[in-house]
């Protein structure tokens, strides 16, 4: 295949195909959808700079997964959890696709049990076993030798086959009596569509990031969003936990048993909310994640 110019390709196209499963590498990577996400924005933008290069590329999406795989670990050595990434030995074996059960075990796994396997272990069984890539863009990916892709994805199963074993019996923390006082108060507003008292809880400078949609500044702006919220009736708001974090989960309301379609984030300063992240148009980020309703 000829290399083909970057400036070339429709490039908000390819992403907004694409976005759902690099969000799916990312957030398996570092281990919460949350932060998958802002993984995955860092690499966009990343992807976007590149687009001034003259490098031609022969592979797009491989050289989008390299970009969100080199952001992923940025992310990591930030938040001091890298790990040896190259295996002292190479050694050589095989590496066959798995049966459908076994592949639907680990495309299933949580994410907190991704994160217990070293980074080359983790990166080689997602890139495999979860996103379908071959051993050759699995390489290409990691920058790796095929022999040390080869060991690191037998390795990682090896892993997963024991932790699947294991009792996932860990505690989740509870929210904070502030945190479920906070959303209590929003969600039970929000529900019951007096937008004007949500109005009165946020701060003027607020922001709001609707994901992958757009974002707004000020209580101006930001009041055309509830004006939105107000047109539809497809959600219903119940305060909740995201990976451990404090989160309002939205509900089909035909489906009140069913999971969660997406989530929201709210941070609060001084008493005001002060940001407000909503991933309705970005329901592939709860793909993965640890929801918890709020028994409080």
């Amino acid at each position: 295949m000829a290399p083909e110019p970057l400036a070339t390709i429709d490039i908000e196209a390819l992403l907004a195909r694409l976005r759902p499963k690099l969000h799916r590498y990312c957030a398996r990577m570092v281990g919460s959808v949350i932060d998958g996400e802002d993984v995955l924005q860092d690499a966009l933008v990343k992807a976007m700079g590149a687009l001034q290069s003259v490098t031609p590329v022969v592979n797009t999406e491989g050289w989008l997964f390299r970009i969100a795989h080199n952001t992923a670990l940025d992310f990591l050595r930030r938040r001091n959890r890298q790990e040896a990434l190259h295996s002292a030995e190479e050694v050589e074996m095989i590496a066959d696709r798995l049966d459908d059960v076994e592949s639907r075990q680990i495309a299933a796994t949580s994410l907190r049990t991704f994160m217990r396997l070293p980074v080359a272990q983790r990166s080689s069984v997602i890139l495999m076993d979860v996103l379908g890539c071959s051993l050759a863009e699995v390489c290409d990916i990691m920058d790796f030798s095929l022999p040390a892709v080869k060991a690191a994805l037998h390795r990682g199963r090896t892993q997963l086959r024991e932790f699947a074993g294991e009792p996932d019996d860990a505690p989740q923390p509870g929210l904070s009596e502030a945190d479920r006082t906070r959303l209590n108060a929003y969600v039970g507003h929000f529900n019951a569509r007096d937008f004007d008292a949500i109005r009165a809880m946020i701060a003027d400078d607020v922001r709001l990031e609707l994901v992958n949609r757009t974002r707004l500044n000020g209580k101006a702006e930001v009041s055309r969003y509830f004006g939105n919220y107000s047109k539809i009736s497809d959600w219903h708001l119940v305060t909740g936990q995201v990976d451990g974090r404090p989160a309002i989960l939205v509900f089909d309301p035909n489906e009140p048993s069913g999971r969660p379609t997406y989530f929201m984030l709210l941070n609060w300063s001084a008493d005001k909310l002060a940001t407000i992240r909503d991933f309705r148009h970005a329901a592939y980020v709860i793909d993965g994640a640890e929801c918890v309703v709020d028994g409080g």
